[in-house]
Protein backbone atom coordinates (compact mmCIF):
# COMPACT_ATOMS: atom_id res chain seq x y z
CA UNK A 1 0.00 0.00 0.00
CA UNK A 2 1.18 3.49 -1.28
CA UNK A 3 -0.22 5.53 1.12
CA UNK A 4 -3.29 5.49 4.12
CA UNK A 5 -5.97 7.39 2.39
CA UNK A 6 -7.87 6.70 0.10
CA UNK A 7 -6.68 6.70 -4.16
CA UNK A 8 -9.11 9.24 -5.04
CA UNK A 9 -12.36 11.07 -3.69
CA UNK A 10 -15.88 8.43 -4.40
CA UNK A 11 -17.42 11.39 -4.35
CA UNK A 12 -15.93 12.69 -7.50
CA UNK A 13 -16.15 9.67 -9.40
CA UNK A 14 -18.58 8.48 -11.94
CA UNK A 15 -21.39 5.86 -11.14
CA UNK A 16 -18.87 3.57 -13.77
CA UNK A 17 -15.61 3.43 -14.18
CA UNK A 18 -15.63 2.05 -17.46
CA UNK A 19 -18.55 1.81 -20.19
CA UNK A 20 -19.41 0.14 -23.46
CA UNK A 21 -22.20 0.30 -25.68
CA UNK A 22 -22.19 -1.87 -28.86
CA UNK A 23 -18.93 -2.05 -29.07
CA UNK A 24 -17.76 -4.10 -32.65
CA UNK A 25 -14.09 -4.29 -33.13
CA UNK A 26 -13.00 -6.54 -36.75
CA UNK A 27 -9.40 -7.57 -38.28
CA UNK A 28 -10.37 -8.39 -41.97
CA UNK A 29 -13.30 -10.81 -41.98
CA UNK A 30 -12.59 -11.67 -37.88
CA UNK A 31 -15.37 -10.09 -35.76
CA UNK A 32 -13.06 -10.06 -32.45
CA UNK A 33 -15.78 -7.47 -30.69
CA UNK A 34 -19.24 -8.13 -31.44
CA UNK A 35 -21.75 -5.68 -30.29
CA UNK A 36 -20.61 -5.99 -26.79
CA UNK A 37 -21.94 -3.92 -23.40
CA UNK A 38 -20.66 -3.43 -20.43
CA UNK A 39 -20.51 -1.29 -17.26
CA UNK A 40 -17.46 -0.92 -14.71
CA UNK A 41 -19.25 -0.27 -11.22
CA UNK A 42 -16.37 2.25 -9.97
CA UNK A 43 -14.85 0.83 -6.91
CA UNK A 44 -15.57 -2.77 -8.05
CA UNK A 45 -13.42 -5.52 -8.55
CA UNK A 46 -14.60 -6.31 -12.09
CA UNK A 47 -13.56 -9.61 -14.29
CA UNK A 48 -13.98 -10.30 -18.18
CA UNK A 49 -13.99 -14.38 -17.97
CA UNK A 50 -13.73 -16.35 -21.56
CA UNK A 51 -10.66 -18.50 -23.15
CA UNK A 52 -7.95 -17.22 -24.88
CA UNK A 53 -9.11 -15.90 -28.23
CA UNK A 54 -12.27 -14.92 -27.33
CA UNK A 55 -11.51 -11.56 -27.43
CA UNK A 56 -10.62 -10.37 -24.07
CA UNK A 57 -7.63 -8.73 -24.42
CA UNK A 58 -9.00 -6.47 -28.00
CA UNK A 59 -12.02 -5.40 -25.70
CA UNK A 60 -9.60 -3.83 -22.86
CA UNK A 61 -7.39 -2.24 -25.14
CA UNK A 62 -10.58 -0.61 -27.24
CA UNK A 63 -12.28 0.57 -23.65
CA UNK A 64 -8.66 1.88 -23.20
CA UNK A 65 -8.66 3.35 -26.38
CA UNK A 66 -5.28 2.15 -27.16
CA UNK A 67 -7.58 0.66 -30.40
CA UNK A 68 -10.80 2.60 -31.67
CA UNK A 69 -13.88 0.45 -32.37
CA UNK A 70 -15.26 -0.28 -36.01
CA UNK A 71 -18.62 0.78 -34.31
CA UNK A 72 -20.18 2.02 -30.68
CA UNK A 73 -19.46 4.28 -28.18
CA UNK A 74 -17.18 4.16 -24.67
CA UNK A 75 -16.56 6.13 -21.33
CA UNK A 76 -13.75 5.95 -19.48
CA UNK A 77 -13.48 7.60 -15.85
CA UNK A 78 -16.58 10.00 -17.63
CA UNK A 79 -14.51 10.57 -20.18
CA UNK A 80 -15.73 9.96 -24.06
CA UNK A 81 -12.22 9.70 -25.42
CA UNK A 82 -10.30 7.49 -23.35
CA UNK A 83 -7.03 8.36 -23.60
CA UNK A 84 -7.53 11.62 -21.98
CA UNK A 85 -7.62 9.82 -19.19
CA UNK A 86 -4.52 7.68 -19.24
CA UNK A 87 -2.29 9.41 -16.26
CA UNK A 88 -5.16 7.98 -13.95
CA UNK A 89 -5.35 4.51 -15.47
CA UNK A 90 -2.08 1.59 -14.70
CA UNK A 91 -2.78 -0.94 -17.31
CA UNK A 92 -0.83 -3.91 -17.33
CA UNK A 93 -0.87 -5.74 -20.99
CA UNK A 94 -0.54 -9.77 -21.62
CA UNK A 95 2.75 -9.04 -23.01
CA UNK A 96 5.25 -8.23 -20.21
CA UNK A 97 8.71 -5.84 -20.81
CA UNK A 98 10.89 -4.56 -18.77
CA UNK A 99 14.76 -3.33 -19.29
CA UNK A 100 16.89 -5.99 -18.50
CA UNK A 101 19.36 -4.07 -16.98
CA UNK A 102 17.24 -1.49 -15.02
CA UNK A 103 17.21 -1.78 -10.88
CA UNK A 104 14.02 -2.86 -10.13
CA UNK A 105 12.92 0.47 -8.22
CA UNK A 106 14.41 2.16 -11.02
CA UNK A 107 12.16 0.18 -13.56
CA UNK A 108 9.28 0.89 -11.22
CA UNK A 109 9.28 4.66 -11.17
CA UNK A 110 10.61 4.88 -14.71
CA UNK A 111 6.93 3.18 -16.04
CA UNK A 112 5.45 6.00 -13.22
CA UNK A 113 6.73 8.07 -14.81
CA UNK A 114 5.34 7.70 -18.46
CA UNK A 115 1.98 8.49 -16.34
CA UNK A 116 3.72 12.11 -15.43
CA UNK A 117 4.65 10.94 -11.49
CA UNK A 118 8.19 12.81 -11.18
CA UNK A 119 11.34 10.57 -11.12
CA UNK A 120 12.18 11.02 -7.69
CA UNK A 121 8.86 10.63 -6.12
CA UNK A 122 8.57 7.83 -8.45
CA UNK A 123 11.46 5.94 -6.69
CA UNK A 124 10.66 6.92 -3.20
CA UNK A 125 7.43 5.00 -3.58
CA UNK A 126 9.16 2.01 -5.51
CA UNK A 127 11.26 1.41 -2.67
CA UNK A 128 8.21 1.74 -0.20
CA UNK A 129 6.45 -1.14 -2.10
CA UNK A 130 9.60 -3.24 -2.59
CA UNK A 131 10.21 -2.98 0.92
CA UNK A 132 6.30 -3.09 2.07
CA UNK A 133 5.58 -6.63 0.09
CA UNK A 134 8.71 -7.80 1.15
CA UNK A 135 10.98 -7.57 -1.49
CA UNK A 136 13.34 -4.99 0.36
CA UNK A 137 16.81 -7.23 -0.95
CA UNK A 138 15.73 -6.84 -4.67
CA UNK A 139 15.25 -3.00 -4.32
CA UNK A 140 19.09 -2.75 -6.37
CA UNK A 141 19.25 -5.49 -8.21
CA UNK A 142 19.29 -5.42 -11.99
CA UNK A 143 15.95 -7.39 -13.27
CA UNK A 144 17.85 -9.98 -15.18
CA UNK A 145 18.42 -11.01 -12.19
CA UNK A 146 15.06 -11.55 -10.64
CA UNK A 147 13.16 -14.38 -10.71
CA UNK A 148 10.05 -14.88 -12.94
CA UNK A 149 8.12 -14.05 -10.44
CA UNK A 150 9.43 -11.13 -8.99
CA UNK A 151 9.96 -9.38 -12.23
CA UNK A 152 6.47 -9.31 -12.89
CA UNK A 153 5.66 -8.26 -9.54
CA UNK A 154 8.16 -5.39 -10.64
CA UNK A 155 5.92 -4.84 -13.63
CA UNK A 156 2.70 -4.52 -11.16
CA UNK A 157 4.38 -2.37 -9.13
CA UNK A 158 4.78 0.18 -12.00
CA UNK A 159 1.59 -0.27 -13.17
CA UNK A 160 0.05 0.81 -9.96
CA UNK A 161 2.74 3.13 -8.49
CA UNK A 162 1.45 6.52 -9.54
CA UNK A 163 -1.66 5.66 -7.64
CA UNK A 164 -4.17 5.41 -10.34
CA UNK A 165 -8.12 5.82 -9.95
CA UNK A 166 -8.40 2.70 -12.11
CA UNK A 167 -6.35 -0.66 -12.80
CA UNK A 168 -6.85 -2.51 -15.73
CA UNK A 169 -5.07 -5.75 -15.64
CA UNK A 170 -4.81 -8.28 -18.91
CA UNK A 171 -4.29 -11.90 -17.72
CA UNK A 172 -2.35 -11.04 -14.90
CA UNK A 173 -2.17 -14.56 -13.53
CA UNK A 174 -0.37 -16.29 -16.70
CA UNK A 175 2.83 -17.55 -15.95
CA UNK A 176 3.05 -16.85 -12.11
CA UNK A 177 3.10 -19.93 -9.59
CA UNK A 178 0.75 -20.29 -6.76
CA UNK A 179 2.55 -18.35 -4.49
CA UNK A 180 2.40 -15.74 -6.49
CA UNK A 181 -0.68 -15.93 -7.47
CA UNK A 182 -1.52 -15.28 -3.75
CA UNK A 183 0.49 -12.50 -3.52
CA UNK A 184 -1.36 -10.77 -6.55
CA UNK A 185 -4.54 -11.51 -5.57
CA UNK A 186 -3.81 -9.98 -2.42
CA UNK A 187 -2.42 -6.85 -3.70
CA UNK A 188 -5.81 -6.70 -6.01
CA UNK A 189 -8.15 -6.56 -3.06
CA UNK A 190 -5.13 -4.36 -1.32
CA UNK A 191 -5.79 -1.35 -3.79
CA UNK A 192 -9.86 -1.94 -4.06
CA UNK A 193 -9.54 -1.33 -0.23
CA UNK A 194 -8.31 2.10 -1.33
CA UNK A 195 -11.08 2.79 -3.86
CA UNK A 196 -9.68 1.90 -6.81
CA UNK A 197 -11.47 -0.05 -9.63
CA UNK A 198 -9.82 -3.36 -10.36
CA UNK A 199 -10.57 -4.25 -14.34
CA UNK A 200 -9.05 -7.77 -15.04
CA UNK A 201 -9.45 -10.05 -17.90
CA UNK A 202 -8.45 -14.09 -17.15
CA UNK A 203 -9.58 -17.79 -18.62
CA UNK A 204 -8.86 -18.91 -14.88
CA UNK A 205 -12.45 -19.41 -13.41
CA UNK A 206 -11.19 -19.90 -9.86
CA UNK A 207 -9.66 -15.89 -10.04
CA UNK A 208 -13.21 -14.56 -10.98
CA UNK A 209 -14.57 -16.39 -8.45
CA UNK A 210 -12.60 -15.39 -5.65
CA UNK A 211 -11.89 -11.95 -6.53
CA UNK A 212 -14.71 -10.30 -8.42
CA UNK A 213 -17.88 -8.61 -7.29
CA UNK A 214 -18.91 -8.74 -11.70
CA UNK A 215 -18.01 -10.36 -13.70
CA UNK A 216 -18.21 -10.43 -17.78
CA UNK A 217 -18.41 -13.81 -19.56
CA UNK A 218 -17.33 -13.72 -23.17
CA UNK A 219 -16.71 -15.97 -25.81
CA UNK A 220 -16.58 -15.55 -29.19
CA UNK A 221 -16.36 -11.83 -29.05
CA UNK A 222 -19.89 -11.57 -27.41
CA UNK A 223 -20.49 -11.17 -23.70
CA UNK A 224 -22.68 -13.88 -22.68
CA UNK A 225 -23.34 -12.79 -19.32
CA UNK A 226 -22.97 -10.02 -17.34
CA UNK A 227 -23.61 -9.67 -13.44
CA UNK A 228 -22.49 -10.77 -10.17
CA UNK A 229 -20.26 -13.77 -9.91
CA UNK A 230 -23.57 -14.92 -6.83
CA UNK A 231 -26.07 -14.11 -9.91
CA UNK A 232 -24.05 -16.43 -12.43
CA UNK A 233 -23.98 -19.77 -10.03
CA UNK A 234 -27.90 -18.95 -9.43
CA UNK A 235 -28.45 -20.06 -13.03
CA UNK A 236 -28.24 -23.58 -12.08
CA UNK A 237 -30.31 -25.00 -9.39
CA UNK A 238 -28.24 -26.34 -6.36
CA UNK A 239 -27.28 -30.38 -6.75
CA UNK A 240 -28.40 -32.58 -4.03
CA UNK A 241 -26.44 -35.67 -3.19
CA UNK A 242 -28.44 -38.55 -1.04
CA UNK A 243 -27.12 -41.86 0.32
CA UNK A 244 -29.59 -44.12 2.08
CA UNK A 245 -28.80 -47.70 4.00
CA UNK A 246 -32.04 -49.02 1.81
CA UNK A 247 -31.63 -49.53 -1.66
CA UNK A 248 -35.65 -49.86 -2.56
CA UNK A 249 -38.63 -48.63 -0.82
CA UNK A 250 -42.02 -46.18 -1.12
CA UNK A 251 -39.55 -43.04 -0.97
CA UNK A 252 -38.19 -43.77 -4.02
CA UNK A 253 -41.21 -42.47 -5.56
CA UNK A 254 -40.28 -38.81 -4.06
CA UNK A 255 -37.13 -39.06 -5.92
CA UNK A 256 -37.19 -35.99 -9.02
CA UNK A 257 -37.22 -37.47 -12.10
CA UNK A 258 -34.08 -36.29 -13.05
CA UNK A 259 -32.33 -38.41 -10.48
CA UNK A 260 -28.63 -40.56 -11.43
CA UNK A 261 -27.31 -43.44 -9.76
CA UNK A 262 -23.92 -42.85 -8.89
CA UNK A 263 -21.19 -43.62 -6.40
CA UNK A 264 -23.97 -45.83 -4.34
CA UNK A 265 -25.62 -42.82 -4.05
CA UNK A 266 -28.65 -40.62 -5.52
CA UNK A 267 -27.92 -37.04 -7.35
CA UNK A 268 -30.42 -34.65 -8.45
CA UNK A 269 -31.28 -31.19 -8.79
CA UNK A 270 -32.66 -29.60 -5.87
CA UNK A 271 -36.91 -30.01 -6.32
CA UNK A 272 -38.26 -26.24 -6.29
CA UNK A 273 -40.62 -27.41 -3.65
CA UNK A 274 -37.56 -27.66 -1.46
CA UNK A 275 -35.45 -30.84 -0.32
CA UNK A 276 -38.18 -31.37 2.97
CA UNK A 277 -41.23 -33.53 1.17
CA UNK A 278 -38.38 -36.11 0.06
CA UNK A 279 -36.81 -35.79 3.85
CA UNK A 280 -40.36 -36.97 4.78
CA UNK A 281 -40.47 -39.58 2.86
CA UNK A 282 -37.08 -40.98 3.50
CA UNK A 283 -37.87 -41.08 7.57
CA UNK A 284 -41.56 -42.32 7.34
CA UNK A 285 -40.11 -45.51 5.01
CA UNK A 286 -37.17 -45.83 7.13
CA UNK A 287 -34.81 -45.38 4.45
CA UNK A 288 -31.50 -44.67 6.69
CA UNK A 289 -30.25 -41.72 5.60
CA UNK A 290 -26.74 -42.26 5.18
CA UNK A 291 -25.44 -38.62 3.79
CA UNK A 292 -27.27 -35.75 2.51
CA UNK A 293 -25.92 -32.55 0.75
CA UNK A 294 -27.31 -29.79 -0.58
CA UNK A 295 -24.53 -27.95 -2.91
CA UNK A 296 -24.64 -24.82 -4.54
CA UNK A 297 -22.59 -25.24 -8.57
CA UNK A 298 -19.63 -23.23 -8.71
CA UNK A 299 -18.92 -20.61 -11.22
CA UNK A 300 -17.15 -23.43 -13.68
CA UNK A 301 -20.64 -25.30 -13.55
CA UNK A 302 -22.43 -21.64 -14.56
CA UNK A 303 -19.45 -21.39 -17.22
CA UNK A 304 -20.77 -24.45 -18.73
CA UNK A 305 -24.11 -23.68 -18.79
CA UNK A 306 -23.50 -19.98 -20.07
CA UNK A 307 -21.02 -20.48 -22.73
CA UNK A 308 -21.25 -23.76 -23.55
CA UNK A 309 -18.72 -27.14 -22.95
CA UNK A 310 -16.52 -26.21 -26.29
CA UNK A 311 -15.56 -22.61 -24.16
CA UNK A 312 -14.94 -24.50 -21.01
CA UNK A 313 -12.81 -26.91 -22.62
CA UNK A 314 -10.54 -23.77 -23.83
CA UNK A 315 -10.59 -22.48 -20.77
CA UNK A 316 -9.41 -25.68 -19.05
CA UNK A 317 -6.86 -26.19 -22.01
CA UNK A 318 -5.38 -22.72 -21.69
CA UNK A 319 -4.72 -23.47 -17.97
CA UNK A 320 -3.45 -26.92 -18.86
CA UNK A 321 -0.41 -25.55 -20.92
CA UNK A 322 0.09 -23.14 -18.13
CA UNK A 323 0.36 -25.62 -15.61
CA UNK A 324 3.23 -27.28 -17.81
CA UNK A 325 6.73 -27.16 -16.57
Amino acid sequence: MIGDTPAFSSVQAPAYAVEGHGLVKSFGSFRAVDGVDIAVPAGAIYGILGPNGAGKTTLLRTLLGIIDPDAGERSLLGAAQPLRMARQVGYLPEERGLYPSMKAYEAIAFMGALRGLPLAEGRRRAKALLEGHGMGPAIAKPIRQLSKGMAQTVQLFGTIVHEPRLIVLDEPFSGLDAINQEKLEALIREQARRGVTILFSTHVIAHAERLCERIAIIAGGRIRFEGTVSDARDRLRPQVRLRTRSVDGAWRRALPPDTMAQEGGWHFALPQEGIEPLLRALIDDRAGIESLSIERPGLHDAFVAIAGAAAARQMQDGADEEAQP
